[in-house]
């Protein structure tokens, strides 16, 4: 295989890729076998065709088989050949096959280089998480005025299928804990992802970018559409908060970067949940300190 690499505008590549000799005549091969075991040619049982007549009936369907399955499978051995961490699918284009060689080029998009800066270690403060007996009482008093009850008791508590009002009381007091952890929680996270990403200077990938945006336009417009806005007023919307878009992908495309990044460094499988696994990671190495 022959594999030569042209620097396009940023972070794209041009890949001018060549095979040729055994892998061509060995796929032709493999392609004409299944063709000549599924084919119904008058006058043969199925597998039994000379090979000239399913050259001759299907030299076009075998060409274009070759390449819908040499294409993905030289293309990938020549990216991991050359080391090449692409972010995008490729733009194929001057494809070029006969029974001895193949070649195209693709345009790729590659990851960039990103310098990390110490990622262990960053100084987090966290409260110790209280509820106050005033809090249960304005949580159930916020109960009590949409239902327009007159007590707070026992009757009132069976109402919302607790026993009694001390154990509604007990509920209340434990969903108000969880929602301040969870609180406090994805603040220390958002501390964590600022301080990660302050002052990184890398450039990001407009494919990645292109493809979050039209993730949100894409959510945004489902979201809106559910809610009985009309096409005409939703694609006002969506027009007029594109930039505002443009901008949160680019920064949620730059964390999202710099996470996969500290996963290759240490070792965190590359999957749906790297994010997630990293910032346990993060929170596990963090500088813990007790705020008054």
């Amino acid at each position: 295989m022959k594999t030569q690499i042209k620097n396009l505008e940023g972070s794209k590549r041009e890949l001018n890729i060549e095979v040729s000799g055994e892998v061509i005549k060995n796929k032709f091969e493999e392609i004409f076998k299944k063709i000549g075991q599924e084919a119904k040619i008058k006058g043969f049982r199925p597998g039994h065709a000379p090979r000239d007549i399913l050259e001759k009936e299907f030299s076009a369907a075998a060409h274009d088989q070759v390449l819908k399955e040499l294409i993905p499978e030289v293309y990938n051995q020549a990216i991991e050949q050359e080391k090449i961490d692409v972010v995008e699918l490729p733009e194929i284009s001057d494809v070029k096959l006969d029974r001895t060689t193949l070649s195209f080029k693709a345009v790729v998009e590659i990851a960039p280089e990103i310098k990390l800066k110490d990622y262990k270690g960053i100084k987090v403060e966290f409260k110790n998480i209280e509820v106050t007996p005033d809090e249960i009482k304005r949580y159930i008093d916020s109960i009590k005025e949409s239902r327009k009850i007159a007590a707070v008791d026992d009757e009132f508590a069976r109402s919302l299928s607790y026993p009694n009002l001390a154990q509604l009381e007990k509920a209340l007091e434990k969903q108000i804990y969880i929602q301040k952890e969870n609180a406090q929680r994805q603040k220390i996270e958002q501390e964590l992802i600022s301080a990660i990403t302050k002052d990184a200077d890398f450039k990001i990938p407009q494919s990645l970018v292109n493809r979050r945006k039209e993730e949100m336009l894409r959510q945004a417009s489902q979201e809106l559409a559910m809610k009985g806005i009309p096409q005409e007023k939703l694609d006002e919307y969506l027009k007029s908060t594109s930039a505002k878009l443009e901008e949160e992908a680019r920064e949620q495309v730059k964390v999202y970067l710099i996470l996969a990044e500290i996963a290759k460094k240490e070792n965190i499988p590359s999957d749906d949940q790297a994010p997630q696994k990293v910032m346990e990671f993060l929170l596990k190495n963090a500088d813990w300190a007790q705020s008054q």
